[in-house]
Order: C-alpha cells, then structure tokens, then sequence
C-alpha cells in the first residue's frame, strides 16, 4: 500500500495500515512528518479535546509526555494542546519507526499517477536531492496530499470552490458556485529571548503597518475594521507555545493570505508561496516595531530550512472528491432527519464549529466563521471515488462540501480521518477488493479495536468500560444521541443513564423487527422480549450456543445472572432500563451491529 503524502492524514493512514500487517511505504517530499501540525506549522490542535479517539488520543498522551501532562500545554487561548513543531515531527517519527511493515521515504516529489483505465496503479516521484526518477506501484493508493494532487493527476472527479446553496440544500447564504478556496497561513515561530534583547528584522520591502490595521484593539483607525478585539499580548498569547514559542498564526487582519495554489504547476505554486512568506515576515516586523516585541525572533532551529520559517505553507482547502457519498451541513445538523443515514457510517468524528478563513478575500461570502453544528461523524463513502478504483482519498480532499470543509479540515479529525483511511487501504489490499467493497462494519470494528470512536458522543468517553457497545448500538440507530452545537466543543449527547419511551425505541428498532410494548418506557423484561422476537426474525441467532433464545424465562435467568458481570445492578424486570443498559444488552446478545450490514448511504441491505 502507498501513501502520497506523509502529512497529518497520511502518517496516520501509514501507521495503520502497518498495524495491520500490511506492508506500506509513507512518500513524502520534505524530511518532516506530519504536515500541518510540524511542516507547516500549525502546532495546536483545534477541537475533539473531549474525545480522545485513536492515533490522535495516543499522539496527544506523547505530547503530554514530553511537556510533563496537560496543563503544560495549555499555554496559549486557542487550544488545549500547544506543542512546538519539531515535537510533533519528532513523535510522528517515533511512531512510524516502530512499525515494521511501514517504510518511509522522504524527499520524494510527487509528479503523476500511474493509471490503467479507471485503476489508479501507482504513482511516479522526483528524488528532491537526487533529480532521480522514482516508480512506485501499489494495490492501493491513499491520496494524502496537501491540495488533492494524485486524484487530480488520476482526472478522478473533484471539486474546488464553493457551491452554491441550489446545489448542496445547506442554505448557508453561498448564492452562486465559484472557485474560491480559504485564506492559507504561511506561520512563524518566534521565540522570546528576553528583556533586553534587540531583534528586530530588517524592514521588509513594500512595508505599510496599514495592512495590518484593525488586527487588534491597540491598532485600529476604524472601529468597523476592528477584526479582534484583543490587545496585542492577547495576540500573541493566542498561539503561546512551551518553552517561550509563539505560533503566529492570526486570522484577523494578521498573515493570512488568499492565494488558490491548487491549478498551478509546481513552479507556479513556488512563486505564490514567496508571496505568503513576504507577509508573514511584515506582520513579524509589525508586531516588533509597532508593540515593541523587539525581543521575539523566528526561533532558531525550529525549522530546517534556510529562511527559519515552516517547510510548508498551511492549506486550509485542496481538491474535494467527488465521492461515493457528499457530506453537508444538513448531515451534521440533524444526522438523524436525512433521507441518507451516513451517522451508521461513521469513521472519525469532530466537535470544531465550521471555520472558514475569507477575510483576505473581498468577493468571498463572509458570513461564514463558526456556524453553528453538533459534533459530528464522518461517512466513510466520503473517502472513496465513485468510479475510480485503487484510491482512497484522505487529508483535506474527502467528499464534503466546501462549507462541511470548515470543519472536517482541523488537525484531529484529518488525523482519524487518515487512520480510517489506512484501515480501508489494508482491508481492501488483505481481502484483495476495491475500496467500495470493502464493508462498512468491518472497516468500523477494526477502527473500534484501535480505540477510535465512529459515534461522536461526548459523555461515554472511550475509557468507559462499555464504550465499544454504545459506540455499536449508536452506529445502528437503535438508540440515537442528541447533538448540541456548544461554543468551541460542540457536542452529542447519548444519556446512558436515562430511560427510553417505548414509542421511540419501537419507531428505531422497526428496521430490524417491528414491535409493540404496552408500557410507556422500556423496562427490562421489555428488552428480553425484543431479544426473543429478534432471534425469531434471524434465525442465525438460534445457532448461538450461549443464549437461550426458544425459552423466554430461561433467557431471562441467564441475562440475571450476567446482570452484575455488566456492571449493573437491581435486575428487577419490571423497572425501566437506562439507555446505557439496554445498548450493552442487546450488543452482547444479539449484536444488531453486525446482525444487519449497511450501505455507504446508511441503508440497511
């Protein structure tokens, strides 16, 4: 298996894969892993601090390590974990090393795919520091590329830009389709080297502290242009790094730059990005010479790289799939209400409002920034082609909308997005099938066995000792959650202790047996009969040598005896049962998870 790009998806989607027992080779173009959270520098990580899923839950304890635990991160306002870059490189690094079937390869150029027909066989590098031509040929492909390269190259569908609202349903306020993309960053880390200190840069060229005006509360000539109102510190303390780093990274009348670098060539694309690296260094000037930070400098030997800036710029935005599936707004607003049920395919989850980055855009809609969403799943249709076989997309490029791809592009979700992705690419190659025949509930248990949510539930948290059977029984429908857009975490609630009406329980569980209860809420002698009428409708579950399907009252005693093994306590059939206690019952007896596959729409087969 073969990774273009070993960036935040494409590490991730490497270690997996490894993990799996296939062999798999990461191919990226500088010396760092990682991508926008080393290379490009972007050391913070914006939301899904409330769910510790997967490859991100274990980068986030190594960060911990290395700093001495989770208040040593929270160093700066707008995340819970700060980190400096070459941590984060250094980590990935570790992680990769320690698999033995993954062999990364730096300094490889991606140039073209290779192709026979609509399969996609392989892919053909530039050695970086040898000009050598490279060939590698691969069962499957994982485009993790910053911008949606290999697809492109593959003339694999895709979108770039925004749609208008007659074409995704969202009603978001985008009233025609154009080809505008988010702002990018070209970040720096300056470091403090103490009072006293003289650090001053020389003054760039074409230098005018006007453009930066309105970019804080200390520095604004009209009110309405005010971007932030915060102080300068406020500013800086925004991305305050350990060890004395600053991550500048500012949105508002800051160094953000719009530039769409996804049509140009490489050499095109060289050109632009000087363009990104000039203003971040005037901002950097700025904020010396106009608030007296004359004691912040680029850190020394953050970076490996001649100017002391990241290796890369930040993308907020590449190609998008044209996939199996598009994930909108309306699927994360009310997952529940849509004629497609993709929450039952969900392979990694967020909690990040919708963020997009327009201000240094005038023709771009700006009413855009934290719209309003619940935590949410992603489908796993939205990374595989249509037609295209060989592929699997992963990083900012998978099958969302522009404006879903506010969200779904922040550094955890692209981070379990990519370990889904490398859970799909094994499967496929172990099973020797195409992506989109891969099932669904296989590609989930094997994401579940690595400790990765595919509900987004925020109060049954993955060390909860019946995490994997909610995380099941959410993904069927049988019991649904409630999301709750709520500040900078947004939430889905699933309410393991509370009780459930019959009426609701009877309407989600028709898919597999149609019912009717008497009682108002589901007690437990209520579960155990769902459990004898469901064995009747699928006699599969007869052939069960544990559970004693054709005697209620004997299932009833063996459930009783399992009743404290679960955990719980007061077996009395007549009382309700919680949401919690029903989901591990009918998980550990019948598994409807696995009772009933689903399709990439949700459907039940």
């Amino acid at each position: 298996m073969l990774v273009v790009g070993g960036g935040t998806a494409g590490t991730a989607a490497g270690i997996q894969s490894a993990r799996l027992g296939v062999q798999t080779i990461i191919a990226e173009e500088t010396n760092w892993l990682g991508g926008m959270i080393s290379s490009a520098g972007v050391s913070a990580f914006d939301g899904n601090h409330n769910m510790p899923s997967g490859i991100w839950a274990e980068f986030r304890e190594k960060i911990y390590q290395v700093y001495g635990g989770p208040k040593a991160v929270e160093t700066g306002w707008v995340s819970n974990t700060l980190f400096e870059p070459h941590v984060a490189d250094s980590i990935f690094k570790q992680m990769t090393a320690a698999e033995k079937e993954l062999t990364v390869m730096h300094q490889l150029r991606f140039v073209k795919a290779l192709t026979n027909g609509t399969t996609i066989t392989g892919a053909e590098f530039i050695n970086t520091k040898t000009e050598e031509s490279i060939t590698i040929h691969a069962k499957q492909i994982i485009d993790a590329t910053e911008l949606g390269d290999v697809m492109a190259s593959a003339n694999v569908p895709f979108d770039m830009g925004m749609e208008a609202d007659s074409t995704t349903g969202e009603n978001i306020g985008v009233p025609a389709t154009n080809d505008i993309i988010q702002d990018i960053t070209y970040t720096a880390l300056l470091k403090d080297y103490g009072v006293g200190a003289d650090c001053t840069l020389v003054k760039p060229a074409n230098y005018n502290p006007m453009e930066f005006d309105g970019c804080c509360n200390e520095f604004c000539s009209d009110s309405t242009k005010l971007a932030s109102n915060v102080t300068a510190a406020q500013l800086l303390d925004y991305g305050k790094l350990p060890n004395g780093k600053y991550m500048i990274n500012w949105p508002g009348k800051g160094n953000d730059i719009y530039l769409n670098l996804i049509p140009l060539t490489y050499e095109q694309r060289q050109q632009e990005i000087k363009k990104a690296k000039e203003k971040t260094i005037r901002f950097v000037y700025f904020l010396q010479t106009q608030f007296g930070f004359k004691h912040l400098d680029f850190a020394a030997n953050e970076f490996p790289t001649a100017d002391q800036l990241p290796l890369i710029p930040y993308h907020r935005e590449g190609r998008r799939l044209q996939g199996v599936v598009r994930f909108k707004v309306q699927h994360i607003a009310e997952p529940f209400k849509q004629s497609q049920a993709l929450y039952r395919t969900g392979i990694s989850v967020g909690d990040y409002p919708i963020d997009h980055h327009h201000r240094e855009n005038t023709n771009a809609p700006q009413h855009l920034n934290f719209y309003p969403v619940p935590s949410y799943n992603i489908p796993l249709g939205a990374l595989i082609p249509k037609q295209h076989n060989g592929l699997i997309v992963a990083e900012k490029g998978i099958s969302v909308s522009n404006i879903v791809n506010g969200t779904t592009r922040l550094q955890p979700v692209v981070l379990l997005t990519g370990q889904a992705a490398g859970a799909l690419a094994a499967v496929s190659v172990q099973q020797n099938k195409q992506p989109r025949e891969i099932s669904v509930r296989t590609v989930q248990e094997v994401l579940l066995k690595a400790n990765a949510y595919i509900m987004p539930y925020f109060d049954v948290r993955s060390d909860h000792k019946h995490f994997d059977a909610v995380q099941r029984i959410g993904a069927t429908g049988i019991l649904k959650g409630k999301g709750e857009p709520y500040k900078w975490a947004n939430r889905t609630w699933f309410y393991p202790d509370s009780i459930i009406a019959s009426a609701t329980f009877t309407n989600d569980y028709k898919e597999f047996v149609g019912m009717n209860l008497t009682s108002s809420t589901v007690t437990i002698a209520d579960a155990v009969t769902t459990l004898t009428e469901t064995a009747k409708q699928y006699p599969v579950l007869q052939k069960n040598n544990k559970w004693n399907f054709l005697n209620r009252s004997e299932l009833q005693r063996q459930i009783s005896d399992e009743w404290a093994n679960w955990g719980f306590a007061n077996f009395d059939p007549q009382r309700s049962i919680t949401r919690l206690e029903l989901a591990v019952l009918l998980d550990t007896v019948i598994n409807p998870f696995q009772l009933k596959e689903v399709d990439h729409e949700g459907h039940y087969k």
